[in-house]
C-alpha cells in the first residue's frame, strides 16, 4: 500500500489514535448478542456522566505512563487537540475493549476539535497546507475508502439478517442422525437372529446459557437401533436403543454451572451417564455415534453401573490434577418401596484424573452401586440376582498420546458384588487395550483397535450365578473416515472368541456400516 504518512506531517498523530480507538471495533467478526447488549450498557455509562467534562495533561491520567506504546500519542491527542477524555477516576483504562458507541463519541470530539481548529485559523496548529494535503489524500485513496464502505456495508447486512434468522439469542440448536447396517457374519446355525438390520438414532439437542458460563442441556431421540441377539451380552453396540421403537422422547436433561473459578457443578434431571459426570480417559469414546462401535469399546464397563438423574461435581486442582464426584439413580420419581432418590438402584462415582505431562492421563475410578448390574459381559457378569445386591467397582484407564497421528490406552475394572441379605458375593474382571489413530489419511478421520476381555465372573458363591469356565476375547477394528464437516461414515467388525466365556460356542464376527450427519 502507498505511503499514507509522508503526505501528512501533523496528522498521523490524530490518525494513530483514530486507530487506536477503532481497534477493537471492527475486527472482521460480527458481535453476539450478548455482545451487543453488553456494548449498549457501556454506551450508557457513557452517556451518563462517567466520562470526565475534559482532561487538560496527560500527567493527569493515573494508569498512563511515559512507557506506554501510545504515550505519546495519547498525549498530543490531549494536550494539542484537547479532544480526549478520561474517566472519574483519573484513569484512561487504555486496554478495556472499545464499543462501538465510545469510538463514535471519541471520533466526533476530535472531529469537532478540528472543525474549531480551522475556524479559529490557528496557523501554529493546522495550516491550509494540511488540508490540501488532507484532500490529496482523499482523493488518492478514494478507491480504497469506497471499497471498505462496501465491505462495512456488507458485514451491516449480514449482521442484520443473522440476527432477523437466529434460532435463540440464549440456544443453540444441534442435531444429529445415525444410521447403522449391522448383521452377524458367517454360517453359525446356534444364532437365529442373526439378519442384516437397518436403524437410526436420532437426536435434537438445546444448548442454552443464560450467564455465557452455563449450560442447560435438553435432547429429544428416537432410536430403533438393536445389538444382534447372540444369546449373550457381549459384543452390544453402543448406539443401540433398548425398546427399538421410533417413538421421540426427552432423552437427556442437566444443568451445568460454575460453583467456583476451579469447580463445577451438573445437576441431572434425566438419563445421565458417566460422561456427563467425569472424563473416561478414552479417545475412542464417541458415545456411539463417533469412536468405539461396541459398548465395551466405548469405555470401562464399570461406567455403566451409573445411570439415571442425580448429582455431579468436578473440582479442578490446577492443571494436573481433577477430582470427579457424582451420584446417579435410575428410580428418582418412583415414590414405591425399593425406589426413589435414595432409596432405589444407584450408582456413585468418585474419580481421580491426573495429567503427569500433556500426553498422558490417567483416571483412577471407584464406583459404589447398589442393584446395578453391569450392562456388558458374559450372561453370568450381567446376571440380576432375585435378591437385592451392592457392589463395588474399582478402575484404571490411562491414555498415552505417543505423537500425534497414535494414542495407546486402556483400562482394567475390578466389581465385588454382595448380597445384601446372605453371603453370596461374586468378583468380576474386565480389561481392554486400545489403539487410536488420529487423522488418518485425512484431517478428522479417526481409526480405532481395541482388543480386550469383557466383564467375566471369575469366583461367586451367588444363587444362580456361576463362574464363567472360559476366557472370551474381544478383537473390534473400525475407520471412521470424515466424507465432510457434517458427515461421516465408520465400517467396523468385531469378532468374538468362545463368545459367553465358553469354549463351546462358536466363534461371532459382527460387522456393522455406521453413517452419522450432523448439525
Amino acid at each position: 500500500m502507498r505511503e499514507f504518512w509522508k503526505y501528512l506531517p501533523i496528522s498521523p498523530v490524530f490518525a494513530c489514535n483514530i486507530l487506536l480507538f477503532s481497534g477493537s471495533v471492527y475486527a472482521g467478526e460480527i458481535p453476539t448478542t450478548s455482545v451487543i447488549q453488553n456494548q449498549e450498557t457501556q454506551a450508557h455509562n457513557l452517556t451518563t456522566g462517567e466520562v470526565i467534562a475534559q482532561t487538560t495533561s496527560v500527567s493527569q491520567l493515573s494508569d498512563v505512563r511515559p512507557t506506554d506504546w501510545a504515550f505519546q500519542a495519547l498525549r498530543s491527542l490531549i494536550e494539542r487537540y484537547g479532544c480526549i477524555s478520561g474517566y472519574p477516576d483519573n484513569t484512561f483504562r487504555g486496554n478495556r475493549t472499545l464499543t462501538r458507541y465510545e469510538f463514535a463519541a471519541a471520533l466526533n470530539a476530535c472531529l469537532d476539535r478540528v472543525n474549531e481548529l480551522i475556524a479559529e485559523a490557528t496557523t501554529n496548529v493546522i495550516t491550509q497546507q494540511d488540508i490540501l494535503r488532507l484532500q490529496r489524500l482523499q482523493e488518492e485513496f478514494s478507491a480504497e475508502l469506497a471499497t471498505l464502505r462496501g465491505r462495512v456495508d456488507l458485514l451491516e447486512a449480514r449482521t442484520s439478517k443473522l440476527e432477523a434468522n437466529q434460532f435463540s439469542t440464549t440456544t443453540k440448536l444441534q442435531g444429529e442422525v445415525v444410521a447403522v447396517m449391522s448383521g452377524v457374519l458367517g454360517d453359525d446355525q446356534s444364532i437365529t437372529q442373526k439378519n442384516t438390520t437397518l436403524g437410526l438414532r436420532s437426536r435434537i439437542e438445546f444448548v442454552t446459557s443464560f450467564t455465557g458460563q452455563d449450560t442447560l442441556f435438553t435432547r429429544i431421540a428416537a432410536n430403533n437401533l438393536l445389538s444382534p441377539n447372540i444369546s449373550t451380552p457381549e459384543g452390544g453396540l453402543a448406539f443401540a436403543g433398548g425398546t427399538g421403537t421410533t417413538d421421540a422422547q426427552i432423552d437427556t436433561v442437566f444443568y451445568k454451572f460454575p460453583l467456583s473459578a476451579n469447580t463445577q457443578v451438573v445437576a441431572i434431571a434425566n438419563n445421565g451417564a458417566a460422561d456427563d459426570i467425569t472424563n473416561t480417559v478414552n479417545i475412542l469414546d464417541g458415545d456411539g455415534s463417533r469412536g468405539a462401535l461396541s459398548t465395551f469399546g466405548t469405555r470401562n464397563p464399570i461406567y455403566n453401573q451409573l445411570g439415571g438423574a442425580g448429582l455431579g461435581v468436578s473440582h479442578q486442582f490446577g492443571d494436573r490434577l481433577a477430582l470427579n464426584l457424582g451420584y446417579l439413580t435410575s428410580t428418582p420419581n418412583d415414590p414405591s418401596d425399593g425406589s426413589g432418590l435414595f432409596n432405589g438402584p444407584y450408582g456413585a462415582l468418585a474419580q481421580l484424573t491426573l495429567k503427569p505431562s500433556d500426553r498422558i492421563s490417567l483416571g483412577l475410578t471407584y464406583i459404589n452401586s447398589y442393584r446395578k448390574p453391569l450392562v456388558s459381559g458374559s450372561t453370568n457378569a450381567t446376571a440380576i440376582p432375585a435378591t437385592p445386591f451392592s457392589s463395588n467397582s474399582y478402575g484404571v484407564q490411562a491414555s498415552i498420546d505417543i505423537n500425534e497421528r497414535f494414542v495407546l490406552g486402556g483400562w482394567a475394572g475390578y466389581t465385588n458384588s454382595q448380597l445384601t441379605d446372605n453371603p453370596g458375593k461374586a468378583e468380576v474382571w474386565n480389561y481392554a487395550v486400545t489403539l487410536g489413530f488420529p487423522d488418518l489419511g485425512k484431517r478428522g478421520n479417526l481409526a480405532g483397535i481395541i482388543a480386550g476381555v469383557e466383564p467375566k465372573v471369575t469366583t461367586s458363591t451367588i444363587p444362580g450365578v456361576s463362574t464363567d469356565p472360559n476366557t472370551s476375547y474381544h478383537l473390534e477394528a473400525f475407520y471412521q473416515y470424515q466424507l465432510s464437516d457434517n458427515i461421516t461414515i465408520t465400517p467396523g467388525l468385531i469378532w468374538l472368541t468362545s463368545p459367553n466365556h465358553n469354549n463351546n460356542n462358536n466363534d461371532v464376527v459382527i460387522g456393522a456400516l455406521r453413517t452419522r450427519f450432523s448439525f
